[in-house]
């Protein structure tokens, strides 16, 4: 019996001792909680956990993390931003009367550097929010044309202002070239600032192999890069609506507009009047659209390209989403395209509207 309690004795030692590493720890402190009852732990959106607030405002809360992931704690309004492993045992401190990156944090090396990154997420954060409330505000009451050229508008003011948050983000990351720096980065938006994006991975390739996070944001740029403004634009080969064979590599010596749409697709549509007006602006000055459709239905494709006046080439394999066009261009949804320099290099994506205006105009007059 004696022997029993002597090795019971030490299990509970070991453990004690090894416990720590099979996860991580945070025990926390919510200053005037008011009604919020409970904190939330997220990763993305993905929610992973949540735990009642005791009397005092305390909590408590234990995971796994193999690897050091960016998580992120919800308290009432509030986002605190933490980077957490196994064997962390964090100390966590906020109150909800102050703004959510004033907090209190320890244990967590990491954690301790985003957290000086916290102010500059709760800003863009904050920039967003008031864009979607200005936007919904101004839409009521507008029909679909004008509220298509209202997003326009603010897709303009949202990558205006997104500009100064991915110049602060990669200074962070030029600083603190850590997984810091690359949590940071994640945050980026990555339509807006793909180059920077590619560029990173091709920087941090061959660290942190055992950061699953990492894995994927490698495995996305590289998928990324192939299709990234400044590469040259893959070949492909489609029919027109009278069966001719054309090839992307056929429209070099020209920029060329690769325009993905379908007959069916009404934002498509309605873009393509001021794909119209461009085309007829600047045909003569060495300007093209090469149109490729994502329809099934032939006669519903030539309708269309004869009701809105699509006089540049057209193709389709009319497999819709079956196509090959559709893996190879990474199609996930339409309209999507890809402007191309006389060399067949992609120079920009996705302009639409006033942007693909300034564009050309830019480039020819």
């Amino acid at each position: 019996m004696g022997k029993l309690l002597v090795m019971i004795s030490w299990a509970i030692l070991i453990f004690s001792a090894c416990g720590g590493h099979d996860g991580f720890t945070v025990d926390g402190q919510i200053s005037n909680a008011g009604s919020t009852k409970t904190v939330v732990l997220y990763e993305g959106e993905r929610k992973l956990d949540s735990v009642f607030l005791n009397e005092q405002g305390k909590f408590k809360l234990h995971r796994t993390a193999s690897h050091p992931r960016l998580l992120t704690l919800v308290a009432g309004k509030n986002k605190y931003h933490l980077i957490l492993k196994n064997g962390d045992e964090v100390s966590f401190e906020a109150d909800l009367m102050q703004n959510a990156d004033i907090y209190k944090v320890e244990g967590s090396p990491l954690s301790e550097k985003i957290k000086s990154f916290a102010g500059t997420i709760t800003e863009k954060e904050r920039f967003m929010s008031e864009l979607d409330d200005e936007f919904a505000d101004q839409a009521v009451g507008l029909d679909n044309e004008a509220v298509m050229n209202l997003q326009q508008q603010f897709l303009q003011k949202y990558r205006e202002g997104m500009q100064g948050y991915t110049e602060a983000t990669i200074r962070f990351a030029n600083q603190n070239d850590d997984l810091a720096g690359f949590y940071a980065m994640s945050t980026l938006d990555v339509d807006i600032a793909e180059v920077e994006l590619v560029a990173y991975a091709d920087r941090i390739a061959g660290r942190w192999d055992d950061n699953a996070s990492v894995r994927r944001f490698l495995e996305e740029m590289a998928n990324r890069k192939r299709l990234a403004v400044g590469q040259p634009a893959p070949e492909f080969e489609s029919l027109t609506p009278n069966n001719q064979r054309v090839k992307l590599s056929d429209f070099k010596g020209k920029y060329t507009l690769v325009d993905f749409w379908a007959s069916w697709c009404v934002p498509c549509r309605e873009e393509n009047p001021n794909i119209v007006a461009q085309y007829h602006t600047y045909k003569d000055n060495g300007f093209t659209v090469l149109g490729v459709s994502l329809d099934g239905n032939p006669g519903s494709w030539m309708r269309a390209i004869k009701e809105d006046g699509l006089e540049w080439t057209n193709v389709s394999d009319l497999q819709q989403w079956g196509s090959e066009v559709v893996g190879l261009y990474r199609i996930q949804a339409i309209p999507t395209s890809y402007l191309l320099d006389p060399k067949g290099i992609i120079v920009a994506k996705n302009l639409r509207g006033v942007e693909l205006e300034a564009f050309l105009k830019k480039t020819f007059d």
